[in-house]
């Protein structure tokens, strides 16, 4: 058999040690500062069962979910009938489970099954995988990483506040600027429908009003006039999109708009709470918009939706979220409210790559190597390289008796910073020669002399 060359699936990437240094330090950000605000860990099964995935996304999500075809002769309950009446029908025949689509519809399946074990309101974490079956383009992968936090159980508009403030806080920590936290309401669009002439229809807006940006506004107007909307009233909904003015403003205008539609008027309300609790932090977000456009094609949004978008354009949006406040109903157990945002780790990732905001010294895993010069240095290094990682110092011993060039080659394409070389004068002495990889210099100190100085290098 002829070998083949190796590939890995389109839309998925490999990370060596250096992209995973980097990834990590996004992790460890996004985390500590879920932690810092009250939210605990939790992971569900990469597979779930199809019946808890389908229906959750609308009807593009559910030709984006990755099917697992059953074990064995999958096509044993398969008939022609089956073919005929349609893929959805066919589809269950040959297939009870799928990858997830995101971190949220498990989530909401987890708290379904465990709510009478949690203290609500409860709120969580999660940083996991997902997997879509997507065309891979720039910033669209097929398996990428979402780190969520959710909050269940409550109502109250402060958790739609303090998501806000956890957004800023992550792109602060990571030092990514140049970026907009848009936020808007599903109860405001809705009336938006209504007035664009599409009472009853409001999930054909809301999915055509997601493309606006990707597709541009000729091609969502020609969408939503073949769903039955009135080309006069979409225009003068489109108008209502080019709103100047600071939010405050923008309220009180649609106040006017929406004087007889109550779900309208429930969505300005909540909307300004929670401005007034973001205000009242004393936390100053002058990147954060009000922003009517935003609708997220998620069909099970039912309240605040949010999103986080980079200024230039050059990649997708970096998060977002909202509040589904009965997406537990569809798992048999109702009024659980929930609200959550997603973070994408990916394009986050590949946006600090492209600005070079990640650390120096990021990657550097290693922070001393020993270098025995002979074989009866190896036992007289093994004491030392217990000492340095008592003292919290990263380090490693070079395994193979070669010569001092490839073992200083080792360390400088590891990019370790320090080196220290062992040898038959060195054990006689007990000073080890310290070298510094960086400048090259060299120094003759004790093992306790190299540990106090490397700790005083680490601290500065």
């Amino acid at each position: 058999m002829k070998n083949q060359r190796p590939t890995i699936p389109r839309g998925t990437r490999d990370f060596g040690p250096a992209e995973m240094a980097k990834r990590n330090l996004i992790f460890t950000t996004i985390k500590t500062v879920f932690q810092k605000f009250g939210y605990q860990p939790l992971e569900t099964p990469g597979m779930e069962n199809l019946n808890v995935l389908m229906g959750k996304y609308g009807d593009e999500g559910d030709q984006l979910l990755f099917k697992i075809l059953n074990s064995g002769d999958f096509l044993k309950a398969m008939s022609a009938k089956d073919l005929e009446d349609g893929y959805r029908h066919s589809l269950l025949k040959v297939s009870e489970k799928g990858l997830r689509y995101d971190l949220t519809v498990p989530f909401a399946r987890h708290v379904a099954m465990n709510h009478n074990k949690l203290v609500f309101p409860f709120k969580r974490y999660q940083i996991q995988p997902v997997w879509r079956a997507d065309r891979p383009q720039k910033g669209r992968y097929r398996e990428f990483y979402q780190c969520d936090a959710d909050v269940v159980g409550t109502r109250s508009m402060i958790n739609e506040a303090e998501m806000v403030w956890m957004i800023y806080e992550i792109f602060n920590n990571l030092g990514i600027e140049g970026y907009t936290i848009k936020i808007n309401h599903r109860k405001i669009l809705e009336a938006l429908s209504v007035l664009a002439g599409g009472e009853g229809k409001e999930n054909a807006f809301y999915i055509a009003i997601d493309k606006l940006e990707k597709t541009g506004k000729e091609k969502v107007i020609g969408e939503l006039m073949k769903g039955g909307f009135d080309r006069d009233k979409i225009n003068n909904v489109f108008s209502l999109f080019e709103m100047t003015g600071d939010t405050r403003e923008k309220i009180a205008r649609l106040k006017k708009k929406f004087q007889s539609l109550e779900a309208g008027i429930s969505g300005l309300q909540e909307m300004e709470e929670t401005f007034l609790h973001i205000q009242n932090s004393e936390i100053n977000i002058p990147n954060l918009r009000f922003d009517l456009s935003l609708a997220r094609g998620l069909s099970y949004y039912t309240g605040s939706i949010f999103e986080v978008t980079i200024d230039d354009g050059s990649i997708g949006s970096l998060s977002g979220g909202g509040r589904y406040d009965d997406l537990t109903g569809l798992y048999g157990v109702p009024d659980i409210p929930g609200v959550g945002f997603s973070l994408g780790v990916d394009r986050i990732y590949d946006v600090m790559e492209k600005r070079d905001l990640f650390p120096d010294q990021t990657s550097i895993s290693t922070t001393v190597l020993l270098t025995p010069l002979d074989t009866e240095a190896v036992p007289f290094s093994l004491p030392m390289l217990t000492r340095l990682r008592s003292n919290g110092i990263s380090a490693e011993i070079y395994p193979d008796q070669v010569k001092i060039k490839k073992q200083l080659n080792y360390a400088d394409r590891k990019g370790i910073p320090y080196v220290i070389l062992i040898g038959s004068q060195e054990m006689e002495t007990g000073k080890l020669t310290f070298k510094s990889m960086h400048t090259g210099k060299q120094e003759a100190l004790t093992i306790g002399e190299i540990i106090e100085k490397i700790k005083n290098q680490m601290n500065d």
